[in-house]
């Protein structure tokens, strides 16, 4: 990826979408482009955070493991994300790890010190920084909601629900997620486990609400699953 082809990715951002041609210019001069394959980690829990990421193709899942050795997924992430930026908040050693899924993904990776220089110098990146930061806090809290407040069966739903509104495609009434998660995933990411997963979903299938397959999900009606 060349300099120009980091500009216009960089300004599809979201949290840059309020910053101007001479900020997304200087993010783009200390932006370095990488690829990792398929399941490799692009960091782990207890190593310096001294970078910063930026997806740009594929989709990686970021978590931690308790101290039992039990996977707790927080996130999976697509394109136009930011990760490890627990560092601007000052994060010195990975609390989280962030692996890549089934493809392989490419992002741009920032030396933490070096953006830290950049919003030392530019008010509309910081107050953008700080934006992203807040609402990585109110996911965090909504997700915490979630867990105390909804039931397993409950919490599955909304997984599905809101897979469906981020990846679904359209398929006349249905929608079809195509998700490459296995039901142990599903387990780590809703606060489950597998056998809860398989017995919701068996559920919902003979109530001809989905139909599922290895690697793919389809709703028949989005409004009547939620």
């Amino acid at each position: 990826m060349d300099i120009q082809q980091k500009k216009t990715f960089l300004a599809t951002v979201p949290v840059f979408a309020t910053l101007g041609a001479t900020e997304i210019d200087l993010i783009a001069s200390i932006a370095y482009n990488r690829r990792s394959p398929k399941f490799q980690f692009v960091f782990m829990p207890d190593e310096p955070a001294d970078y910063m990421f930026i997806l740009i193709k594929g989709r990686i899942k970021t978590g931690t493991f308790s101290q039992d050795g039990r996977e707790v997924i927080k996130e999976i992430l697509h394109p136009g994300a930011v990760f490890g930026d627990l560092a601007l908040a000052g994060e010195h050693m990975r609390s989280d790890y962030a692996q890549v899924l089934y493809d392989e993904a490419e992002f741009l990776a920032i030396k933490v010190t070096d953006f830290q220089q950049l919003m030392s110098t530019n008010q509309r990146l910081l107050f953008a920084c700080l934006q992203h930061i807040m609402h990585r806090l109110q996911r965090v809290e909504e997700r915490l909601a979630k867990l105390v407040l909804k039931d397993a069966r409950e919490r599955i739903i909304e997984f599905l629900v809101e897979t469906a509104d981020k990846e679904g495609r359209q398929v006349g009434f249905e929608t079809l997620v195509k998700h490459h998660l296995t039901q142990q995933d599903i387990a780590n990411i809703t606060g489950t486990s597998r056998q809860t997963v398989t017995s919701v979903f068996n559920d919902l299938r003979k109530s001809n609400l989905i139909h599922f397959n290895r690697n793919s999900i389809l709703i028949r009606d989005v409004a009547k699953l939620s």
